[in-house]
């Protein structure tokens, strides 16, 4: 049935998000669904709970439908730590996800294949093997350069590991490679955060996130957190960082993403920050999905602990609601005004099923405060906009 507006929904592309959830220690800055490693891993029961998953998602929003088919975009594997898994079971879990979805319609297309990564000698000998179990792309988490800092981070990977996780990941054959930066770390100085960039632009990455440590509720630093530099050295820190990444020729194409040259950026939060779909499996998996059949768009939970994930009189699903269009306008304005490409309303009304009308005025106010910019029918955010963000999202809630 279709909405009031009568406005139809357009189908966007398709991502999978796949969650791996444990680590070998948690990290005091952590919120993100992750446990410490307690016994070995029994890779191959939860591949199938993993499995099991993806086939409940793909029978509950009918995606095997003619109307609802459509080949996978992107897979991003996350954790946790995703690179404790074996090369053989990534290449198990990969080989039975692409039997599940059709292939793309251009031959040439290859669909982005992301690992997150632990710098630990382990891991990074690991890195060959996951590129031929079907990886090509890898996203090693530095976090820092410095020894001291990151014995404050809870990191239990040195320097010398992550440059030598850097250059296994140039000689392995994978396509590209992210490295994972903080800065605004714990009693940093400027030179200190641009020495750890300059470290990672040597590195010759095709792909940097580089963004600001916060602290966040329900994590160690939270009910003790650490002394971060003021703001004047985190303004500092950016805006000398912004132009150290400019030089050294990576384009910022969102708030802490920076890439050399557009092939390079991350088509999988690409997708998420375009209002893309992804279906997300694994333990406390978030996923959104959306439906022409019924033109609604569709939010599921997983359950949150590998332990209620795996029982096998449990169902995998915890959660799954209709997103109502009274939210639409923040969800999509929180996701697309952190990239600095322009958009238009076309695509707004396409992907949330809304007429720009209710918009508009919002934009209009944000335009006025130079927030944002408008050229022949193209919204863009400012570098006020990028800095002030929270309060240009406010107008739209």
């Amino acid at each position: 049935m279709l909405k009031e507006n009568n406005i139809l929904l357009t189908l966007p592309p398709l991502s999978l998000y796949i969650h791996i959830p444990w680590c070998v220690q948690k990290c005091p800055y952590c919120d993100f669904n992750s446990h410490a490693l307690k016994a070995d891993i029994d890779e191959e029961l939860y591949i199938r709970h993993l499995l099991a998953d993806l086939d409940a998602d793909i029978k509950r929003f009918a995606l095997n439908d003619s109307s609802q088919q459509r080949p996978l975009y992107s897979i991003f594997i996350g954790g946790g730590t995703p690179s404790l898994f074996s090369s053989n079971a990534i290449a198990q879990l990969l080989t039975a996800v692409f039997k599940r979805f059709p292939q793309h319609d251009d031959p040439n297309f290859e669909i982005e294949v992301t690992l997150e990564a632990n710098p630990g000698t382990v891991e990074a000998d690991k890195f060959k093997g996951f590129n031929d179990a079907g990886v090509n792309r890898l996203s090693i988490g530095v976090q820092s350069f410095a020894s001291d800092k990151l014995i404050k981070l809870g990191r239990i990977h040195d320097s010398e590991q992550a440059i030598r996780a850097a250059i296994i990941a140039q000689e392995c054959g994978i396509n590209s490679f992210n490295l994972d930066l903080m800065h605004g770390l714990e009693q940093q100085s400027v030179a200190g955060a641009l020495d750890d960039l300059k470290q990672a632009i040597a590195l010759k990455p095709k792909h940097l996130s580089w963004y600001q440590l916060t602290i966040e509720p329900n994590t160690s630093f939270y009910s003790k957190p650490p002394t971060l530099p003021n703001d004047d050295v985190l303004w500092d820190i950016q805006q000398q960082g912004w132009q150290l990444l400019k030089d050294a020729g990576y384009q910022q194409y969102e708030i802490s993403a920076y890439s050399k040259g557009a092939d390079n950026q991350c088509k999988h939060n690409l997708n998420y920050w375009q209002n893309g779909d992804y279906l997300g499996i694994g333990c406390g998996a978030h996923g959104k999905i959306t439906s022409t059949k019924d033109n609604t768009i569709y939010r599921t939970v997983k359950v949150k602990h590998p332990k209620g994930y795996m029982d096998e009189e449990r169902a995998h699903l915890c959660q799954v609601h209709n997103v109502p269009e009274a939210e639409r306008p923040f969800e999509y304005m929180m996701n697309r005004l952190r990239l600095f490409k322009p958009f238009c309303l076309t695509d707004y009304q396409a992907t949330t099923g809304l007429s720009p009308d209710g918009v508009i005025e919002a934009l209009q106010s944000a335009k006025n405060k130079q927030l944002v910019t408008e050229n022949n029918g193209y919204w863009q955010v400012t570098q006020q906009g990028h800095r002030y963000l929270n309060d240009l999202l406010s107008l739209f809630l």
